[in-house]
C-alpha cells in the first residue's frame, strides 16, 4: 500500500494516528517488502506480527508463511485487519496488547518468527514478552527508533549500555541492517527508525540462572553512577567476586562486560547443584522387568549399557490447573535442551520411589517437604530409557527455583496447550515425558468414566 491508500484506509476506519500509542504507519511499499525479506520466511514458518496497523508489512507475508498471527492493540485497526483478511484461513487476528499477549500458545506453531514496526512507547515491553527466556521465537525482524536499538547493541562504558543491552545480548545477536527516514511514515516521526535482525545467541556462555542474572543486572544499574559493591546480594563476597572477574572493587555497572555479568551471576548463585548436571559415579540399583534388584552399578555404566533401573517423574500443577514444564539444560547427558516433566530423577541405590520424588522436587524446583500422590507406574522401555517409572502429582503455587546446570528454564502451561503441542511437535519433548503424559491422560480418562 502507498501513502494515499493507507490514509484512505485509516479514514474509512475512523482512525486518527495516536501519538500516545506511538502510531506511525509505514507508507513505503518497497521498504515494507524489503523488511519482510529479512525475515527469510520458509515453508512451515509461523509469522507473528505485532502492531500490524493497516497491514503494510502483512501483505508481503500472506501467501508465504504457513500461518500468520496478527496482534493489534487498537480495536479499530484489529477489526479492519479481521475484515481485510477474512478470506485467509491461515491468518489469525488478535485484539490484544503485544506486551501481554500469551506467547505460550505459540510453541505448538514453531518455528515462529517475529515481525513488527513496534510502537516507540511499548517496544521494550513487547520484545521482553516475546523474546525473554524461554521463547518460542527463532528469529525476529523489528523496526524501532534508532536510539532504542542503539541501547540494545550498547557497549560497556557508553551511556547506551544498560539493563536492556544485557538482557538482549545475553540471549540474542542483534544486528541493525537499515535506517528508515521519517518520510517513510505517516505521520512523520521526528527521528529515524532502524530495522534490526535478531537471532538466538550461540551456546558460547556458561549456563547460568537467568532469573538471578536479571536481578543482579537490575541491582547493578539501579544507581549506575555508583559502585556496585553495595547493590549486589549477600550470597557472595564482593571483593572475592571482583577478583574472580578481574575488575576493581570500585567498579561501576557500566564497566562490566556481559561475560563478567554472567560470571558474577554464577558466583552469587548459591544453589548447591549449580555446577552438577549429573554425576556419572552415582550408584543405581539395576533391576529386572519385575523391578527386583539384581545388583548396583554406576549411572554412567547403566546408561551406556541400557540396563533397567528406576526413576520418578513428577507433574506439578498450580491453582489454575496449569502444569509446570522444565526445559532441560544443554549439559544433561540424556535429552539435552528439550522439554520435560516438572521434575524427574533416578532412584539412588536403596532409595524408595516416594522419597525420591520429594527429594527431586526440592532439588529441581525448590519445593520443600512436598506432598506427592502416585498416579501411574510405567514399565521400562526404550522410550523411558529402560527405567521403571512411577509418576507422581504435586501442587505448588509459589516461586520456582531450579539449578541452572540441570534446567535451562521453565514455564506453566495449560493442559490443552500441552496436548496440542505434543500432537504437533512431539520432538520438542523428552521421550520419557511423552510416556508419562500418555499414562496421565489415560488415568484421567478412566477416572472420569
Amino acid at each position: 500500500m502507498n501513502q494515499t491508500e493507507i490514509k484512505a484506509r485509516l479514514d474509512s476506519m475512523g482512525v486518527i494516528p495516536s501519538k500516545k500509542l506511538g502510531q506511525n504507519f509505514l507508507i513505503d511499499a518497497n521498504v515494507a517488502r524489503w523488511i519482510v525479506d529479512q525475515l527469510d520466511i520458509q515453508p512451515g514458518d509461523t509469522v507473528v506480527e505485532v502492531g500490524p496497523g493497516t497491514g503494510a508489512l502483512t501483505e508481503h507475508v500472506i501467501g508465504v508463511a504457513d500461518r500468520v498471527i496478527l496482534v493489534e492493540f487498537d480495536a479499530r485497526l484489529a477489526e479492519g485487519l479481521t475484515e481485510k483478511f477474512a478470506d485467509c484461513e491461515h491468518v489469525e487476528v488478535y485484539h490484544h496488547d503485544g506486551a501481554r499477549f500469551d506467547v505460550r500458545q505459540l510453541y505448538k506453531y514453531q518455528p515462529v518468527k517475529l515481525l513488527g514496526n513496534l510502537p516507540y512507547s511499548a517496544g521494550g515491553a513487547i520484545m521482553r514478552n516475546f523474546m525473554k527466556r524461554p521463547s518460542p521465537v527463532c528469529k525476529a525482524v523489528l523496526m524501532l527508533q534508532k536510539e532504542f536499538i542503539d541501547r540494545i547493541i550498547g557497549k560497556p562504558r557508553t551511556k547506551e549500555y544498560g539493563v536492556l543491552s544485557l538482557r538482549m545480548q545475553s540471549e540474542w545477536v542483534s544486528k541493525p541492517v537499515k535506517t528508515i527516514p521519517p518520510e517513510a511514515f505517516f505521520p512523520r516521526p521526528l527521528i529515524d527508525s532502524t530495522v534490526m535482525v535478531c537471532e538466538p545467541r550461540a551456546d558460547d556462555l556458561p549456563v547460568y540462572d537467568a532469573r538471578l542474572f536479571d536481578e543482579i543486572i537490575r541491582r547493578g544499574f539501579s544507581q549506575r553512577r555508583k559502585q556496585i559493591k553495595k547493590q549486589l546480594p549477600d550470597t557472595a563476597d564482593w571483593e572475592v567476586a571482583a577478583a574472580a572477574i578481574n575488575v576493581p572493587v570500585t567498579a561501576r555497572a557500566e564497566e562490566i562486560t556481559l561475560e563478567q555479568w554472567v560470571e558474577l551471576t554464577r558466583i552469587y548463585d548459591d544453589h548447591p547443584l549449580k555446577n552438577i548436571p549429573q554425576k556419572g559415579s552415582e550408584i543405581f540399583d539395576v533391576v529386572d522387568e519385575n523391578d527386583e534388584v539384581l545388583r548396583q552399578e554406576t549411572r554412567e555404566l547403566v546408561h551406556r549399557e541400557g540396563l533397567i533401573h528406576r526413576a520418578v517423574h513428577i507433574f506439578v500443577f498450580n491453582k489454575r490447573k496449569e502444569l509446570f514444564l522444565q526445559k532441560r539444560s544443554r549439559l544433561k547427558d540424556v535429552h539435552p535442551g528439550v522439554w520435560d516433566s516438572s521434575a524427574a530423577g533416578h532412584l539412588n541405590a536403596g532409595e524408595r520411589y516416594e522419597s525420591t520424588a520429594v527429594r527431586e522436587l526440592e532439588e529441581e524446583m525448590g519445593i520443600r517437604d512436598a506432598e506427592v500422590q502416585e498416579v501411574a507406574q510405567i514399565a521400562p522401555s526404550e522410550q523411558t530409557g529402560w527405567e521403571h517409572v512411577r509418576l507422581y502429582l504435586a501442587r505448588h503455587d509459589g516461586a520456582v527455583r531450579f539449578p541452572c546446570s540441570e534446567v535451562e528454564s521453565g514455564e506453566w502451561f495449560a493442559m490443552d496447550e500441552i496436548r496440542a503441542w505434543i500432537q504437533a511437535r512431539s520432538q520438542d519433548f523428552a521421550s520419557g515425558f511423552i510416556e508419562c503424559w500418555h499414562a496421565f491422560e489415560n488415568k484421567m480418562k478412566h477416572a472420569a468414566e
